[in-house]
């Protein structure tokens, strides 16, 4: 980015995810910075979590709400988990997709949308999938804790609607930061910045941990309508909506030299 004054990005993923994306747009020319506004941490419950490995012969499918989602569901397990066979796989984004992938599923039973589709969204992953669905079926859901559950809850009424049976797991949780002088500095540092949102709980971390800020003269990028939707409403001035993949980010970015 040029202009009278070095802009920076702010990418705001997750501590294991955010140095990768720093790279990938250091490498597109962007003076990007990790700021991690989301902890993962281990499943509150093992038991239930165990429990659930233990019935994945009994699911006709099971959605993965994020890549964090497969690697707590099967990482944690203390032993290579076997996934059945003809167990469908159900993923709303490439990056998750490539997690199960990673993990050993089969490629034929993972549904998710296109590398070029509109959206990553629990609605764009439902009319893969809606069709195949029966009464009776058994649907596993496999999310965090305390994350935002739009998506996956309406994709449990439209399963629900369609006569399935469905159960969520938690499989790890999502909590807040402890934050300090780096996100001060970062603020009111006086460089021209732009925030990068994957997650709508992001922008509640950064709220919680900035009270009263005034951020109508920030910038934001936002990788899906829901997320753009939370920025606005935190105040940001200007919210650009991106597909979440690393042309689409850096097009949006460079939209707001």
């Amino acid at each position: 980015m040029t202009g009278s004054r070095a802009v920076r990005v702010i990418v705001t993923r997750p501590g294991h995810e955010a140095p990768r994306w720093v790279a990938q747009l250091g490498q597109r020319g962007f003076d990007a910075v990790a700021l991690p506004l989301i902890d993962i941490l281990p499943a509150p419950d093992p038991q239930q979590l165990h429990a659930a490995r233990a019935s994945l012969a009994t699911c006709r499918a099971v959605m993965f709400v994020s890549g964090n989602a497969v690697r707590h569901f099967f990482g944690e397990a203390g032993h290579k988990l076997e996934w059945p066979q003809g167990l469908q796989a159900w993923a709303t984004g490439p990056g998750t997709r490539q997690a199960l992938i990673d993990e050993g599923v089969a490629q034929a039973l993972i549904a998710s949308p296109d590398a070029d589709s509109a959206q990553f969204d629990s609605e764009t992953l439902w009319t893969l999938v809606s069709s195949g669905v029966r009464k009776g079926d058994e649907v596993m859901i496999v999310r965090g804790a305390d994350a935002d559950g739009t998506g996956r809850d309406w994709l449990s009424g439209q399963l629900a609607a369609a006569g399935a049976n469905v159960r969520t797991v938690v499989a790890y949780a999502r909590g807040a930061p402890r934050l300090g002088a780096e996100i001060s500095a970062l603020v009111t540092g006086g460089q021209a910045h732009v925030w990068l949102f994957s997650s709508s709980q992001a922008i509640a971390n950064l709220q919680s941990l900035l009270p009263g800020h005034d951020w109508s003269s920030s910038r934001a990028v936002a990788t899906h309508p829901r997320i753009a939707q939370a920025a606005r409403s935190a105040g940001f001035g200007v919210v650009c909506e991106s597909r979440p993949d690393m042309d689409a980010v850096s097009a949006a970015l460079e939209s707001l030299r």
